[in-house]
């Protein structure tokens, strides 16, 4: 059983939550403070997260939860829709940025697909593309086994669906995966992500490429369909 800690100050959002995670089978605890949260951290598979909290920010906890041995997924919850809220939370450590109001019929559906992604290598398979770097030379390599990445032997730091939709792309380098093809390899079928959600996890993996020494062309952007692996990356290599 899944334990869900929910991080949120208005009781009958909490209490709304809880009450739907348990009917569909979930262990749940509640904090209304990140200093109760703080407490509850280590035994939770899976976080909602509010972001306005009466003792700070959420953006706190998030690093916190990456900094510990733990690594909850995290779901932030927030009244915000603003792009600059949603690419900031992804980038963080955010799995998923659910803006307010909300169903807790959909939030359950949500939990349950984050939770899916985050099952270790050896679980039931989830619906997503698997497969280690392909024959052609690149200097992106990924190891779905040990879920590491690098760039020219310099490790990335990646989120979970950062992960996952690199070892998408780097499967077939050079063909064009469409916003739906990654929605459906990375979150599976009927889970309701947007392509806005897509193109801000891009955004933040291909800001760490380029941190690592990478080129940012390195994942092209073919505007009005989706996002590939540059085959020229093959043959240039990494920068130097």
């Amino acid at each position: 059983m899944s334990n869900v800690l929910i991080v949120e100050d208005e009781p009958a959002i909490a209490e709304s939550l809880a009450f739907a995670l348990r009917r569909d089978g979930f262990s749940v605890d509640i904090a209304d403070t990140l200093a109760a949260a703080n407490g509850k951290l280590a035994q939770a598979d899976l976080v909602l997260l509010d972001l306005m909290l009466p003792d700070g920010s959420g953006f706190d906890l998030i690093q916190q939860a990456r900094r510990s041995g733990a690594h909850p997924a995290i779901i932030v919850l927030s009244s915000r829709d603003e792009e600059a809220d949603r690419v900031a939370a992804l980038e963080t450590g955010a799995d998923d940025y659910v803006t307010k109001p909300f169903s807790p019929r959909e939030m359950v559906a949500r939990v349950r697909a984050v939770l899916r992604r985050a099952q270790p290598p050896d679980a039931p398979a989830v619906p997503r593309a698997t497969g280690s770097t392909p024959p052609m030379a690149l200097p992106i390599s990924v190891d779905e086994v040990t879920r590491r990445a690098s760039f020219d032997n310099r490790v990335l730091d990646l989120t979970r669906v950062e992960f996952d939709l690199l070892a998408c792309l780097v499967t077939e380098p050079g063909r064009v995966f469409t916003r739906s093809q990654l929605i459906d390899q990375v979150w599976g079928d009927g889970f309701a992500i947007t392509d806005r959600t897509v193109d801000s996890h891009v955004k933040g993996l291909r800001k760490k490429v380029v941190e690592a020494g990478g080129d940012p062309n390195l994942i092209e952007t073919v505007r009005g369909v989706g996002y590939r692996i540059a085959t020229s990356a093959a043959s240039e290599g990494g920068r130097t």
